[in-house]
């Protein structure tokens, strides 16, 4: 597998915008989900571990997964992760993980995921009963958000209630939305949303 990210990884967290945006999301998840020390929890698309660092003090266990091990290596290397993250490099929809997880979240990595309902069914196979999801993404744009030409984008966003009807039809309740963040970009906003789901 490619790996879109390996030239983007060494710098990824020097762009000003890139940590403002995971400090917000990872802000917003912690107001809109209960964590606690006996949690098992996926970051889904972890890269460099901006959205992990936020949650794992707070939680008994974090799995980093990501298909870039490039990004996976940068994560790995920060100190203050150190023994509080674990990092796996796989495609979870051809080779699911073992464990079952209490909460599994997600920043900005939706649209890199071309099967957007298969991977919500993975989800709810990942989670344990009750299980919770907390994914961010960009709201429905035109295309403008990425460069033209960008690789491995499928989604230019998410509609909003499409996304709640595919939730509900792969198996989660409780499902709510929430601004987490409004990107600028050439003189343009782009929201990004957090919604949050039960494993029905």
């Amino acid at each position: 597998m490619t790996d879109l990210f390996e030239a983007k990884a060494a710098d990824w967290d020097a762009n000003d915008r890139r940590t403002r945006l995971a400090a917000a999301i990872g802000a917003t998840m912690l107001e809109r989900v209960q964590l606690h020390k006996h949690m098992k929890v996926m970051d889904f698309g972890a890269g460099t571990g901006l959205v992990a660092a936020q949650i794992a003090p707070l939680v008994e266990q974090l799995v980093a997964v990501d298909t870039s091990p490039a990004m996976l290596e940068k994560l790995a290397a920060k100190a203050e992760l150190e023994g509080r993250v674990e990092t796996v490099c796989r495609d979870i929809l051809e080779q699911p993980l073992d464990t079952r997880f209490d909460l599994i979240v997600s920043a900005m990595t939706l649209h890199h995921v071309e099967d957007t309902s298969r991977l919500l069914q993975r989800f709810n196979q990942q989670l344990k009963p009750s299980g919770k999801l907390a994914l961010a993404d960009l709201d429905k744009e035109d295309g403008s958000f990425h460069a033209e030409g960008t690789e491995g984008i499928f989604h230019f966003g998410f509609d909003r209630d499409e996304l709640r009807a595919e939730l509900e039809s792969q198996g989660f309740e409780k499902i709510e939305f929430f601004t987490a963040h409004t990107m600028e970009r050439n003189q343009r906003e782009y929201p990004v949303f957090l919604v949050t789901a039960t494993k029905a």
